[in-house]
């Protein structure tokens, strides 16, 4: 039988004993780091092939206590924060940033979530659509999901 998920390597990750982990299997590397929080559900925090970088939906939640962190604008930022660590592990960045998919459950909410996500994406631009939604996973008010192209240097 085929096992789908064959760990072929560990890369470490940054300091106070944290590791971030790839795991590689026959077409896709499966990205997870402890800076941020683990999915809380059937799938991992991204995944990986041929040069581009999948990250699941980011929600702010804390890494460590798996709740989330205030209103619109915290729980924004917080989510963004979860995101760029998430890159990080995967050996990208916020500024190879293709795609972004945002998710709001009120639209009015747009203009606040507006201000929050251009301190994140400053000079870079990455194409975006904003969708709202009845609901989010733990009754959060904001989800970021992204595609993002991973440097040569990384790979």
């Amino acid at each position: 039988s085929y096992s789908f998920c064959t760990l072929l390597e560990k890369v470490k990750g940054g300091g106070g004993g944290r590791q971030t982990t790839t795991t590689t299997t026959k077409m896709v590397n499966i990205i997870s780091t402890p800076r941020a929080p683990a999915a809380i559900g059937p799938y991992c925090q991204a995944t990986s092939h041929n040069g581009i970088l999948y990250v699941s939906g980011c929600i702010g939640l804390n890494e460590k206590t798996m709740q989330l962190e205030g209103g619109l604008e915290s729980q924004t930022e917080k989510a963004l924060k979860n995101l760029s660590e998430v890159l990080t592990a995967g050996g990208s960045s916020l500024n190879k940033v293709l795609k972004v998919t945002v998710f709001l459950t009120n639209m009015s909410d747009f203009a606040k979530c507006n201000a929050v996500y251009s301190k994140f994406f400053t000079d870079h631009k990455p194409a975006r659509a904003c969708v709202a939604v009845k609901e989010l996973p733990k009754g959060a008010l904001f989800e970021i999901d992204a595609t993002a192209v991973i440097p040569q240097s990384k790979l």
